[in-house]
């Protein structure tokens, strides 16, 4: 998300390098969207390649340096996740997961959402709600990690695509859930409520069987969706300011 100079959610917009989903096992991403754009931290006294690079980024004797990406929003999440065990510290991985997207604010204009399911998960994350939330038992349902990890289970989330190449989520319907692929960052205000109706379907996991999970009736269009092989991939060059 593109936070900028801004202090309001109406003046924040989604930027083009936020991830969007849905993944190869049709569960839909992200989760929330946290600030990622025009945040200042510290450099490494303008030795590092970047910083040497982009001067126009940097101040205060080249410490600071401001950046973008999804790697500042993590960490504006993981700041929020540390608030929250800190007030509770009882909290498991996934009542976290649930507080931070149980609060999370969703993008509106007039009646509708302008930004997908796929682009903004819950919606944007608030640290106050989170911390003082006390939700639990909305994240990761229907998973069992331990039999994944030991390939005896599999999970598919509720994520499809029709013959169009639209996705959209089979357990629900409305404004908001259906994206076909492409990148809205117009700015929109992001309400107080908590808009998506019948809980959190991007939560939800279902067994499959064994076996390629492009068949047996799953329903995503392979021809535009099936990974041709696997590989590595990285970042290594700049992404412009938004």
């Amino acid at each position: 998300m593109n936070s900028g100079s801004s202090v309001t959610r109406s003046q924040h917009k989604l930027a083009s390098f936020s991830a969007a989903g849905p993944t190869f096992e049709g569960f839909a991403k992200p989760d929330v969207v946290a600030p990622g754009g025009h945040v200042y931290s510290t450099m490494d006294d303008g030795n590092h390649l970047i910083a040497k690079q982009h001067p126009e980024f940097t101040t205060l004797n080249d410490r600071i340096f401001m950046m973008s990406g999804t790697s500042q929003s993590a960490a504006v999440v993981s700041g929020i996740a540390a608030l929250m065990i800190q007030a509770n510290p009882t909290l498991t991985p996934d009542n976290v997961k649930c507080g931070l997207a149980a609060t999370a604010k969703v993008a509106w204009s007039g009646s509708a959402a302008p930004y997908s399911v796929f682009q903004q998960g819950a919606g944007l994350v608030d640290a106050y709600a989170a911390v003082h939330s006390g939700w639990g038992g909305c994240a990761n349902q229907g998973l069992n990690i331990a039999s994944d990890l030991t390939g005896t289970m599999h999970f598919k989330g509720p994520a499809a695509q029709d013959a169009t190449g639209k996705y959209y989520l089979t357990t629900l319907t409305g404004s908001g859930t259906t994206w076909n692929g492409t990148y809205n960052t117009s700015g929109y205000p992001w309400s107080s409520g908590y808009p998506w109706s019948s809980g959190y379907p991007w939560s939800n996991g279902y067994p499959w069987s064994s076996g390629y999970p492009w068949s047996n009736g799953y329903p995503w269009s392979s021809s535009t969706v099936k990974p041709s092989g696997a590989s590595s991939s990285s970042i290594n060059f700049w992404v412009a300011q938004q």
